[in-house]
């Protein structure tokens, strides 16, 4: 079965669903915390990053002027989410980190997004062993070579 087209078609449709059923889950979390969708952009950054960084990294992200950023870090200081630090080698120069309020407000998150993942585990269980070992197997292969795509960009890049 090595029709590129029916691929190509049953993965658009598999990533439509996935995509669309994921970023719903997410924008309501987001909505009904009461922050904003670039203060979560924000914090999720802060999060995979692992490290600080400055307003102006913050503005050249987000494609504002630094002072619009300066305006979204304070108000998510205020709200206890990041937190600002002196820059070490540059006294004039601030060091936003995301706080562990953050952190939590994240893993929080992630569980909400998955949410729905699990219940499609439960209803995957209604399946005979056979379909699930065949549905474990192309998952696996699956993301080991979206993994190998994800390195030679890695490699692209360099």
């Amino acid at each position: 079965m090595k029709n590129s087209v029916q691929i190509k078609t049953a993965l658009r449709r598999w990533m439509e669903i996935v995509m669309t059923r994921s970023m719903h889950d997410w924008v309501h979390y987001v909505k009904n915390s009461g922050i904003s969708m670039p203060q979560f952009r924000l914090l999720m950054q802060l999060y995979y990053q692992g490290t600080s960084c400055g307003i102006s990294q913050i503005s050249d992200d987000m494609s504002v002027t630094n002072a619009a950023a300066s305006q979204l870090v304070d108000k998510m200081v205020q709200s206890g989410l990041l937190e600002r630090a002196e820059d070490p080698h540059d006294r004039r120069a601030k060091q936003v980190t995301i706080s562990e309020r953050g952190r939590e407000f994240v893993r929080e998150g992630i569980e909400q997004r998955y949410l729905w993942v699990n219940g499609l585990a439960d209803k995957l269980d209604e399946l005979d062993d056979k379909e699930c070992q065949s549905i474990l197997q192309a998952l696996t292969v699956l993301a080991d070579q979206t993994l190998s795509l994800q390195e030679d960009i890695g490699a692209e890049k360099v």
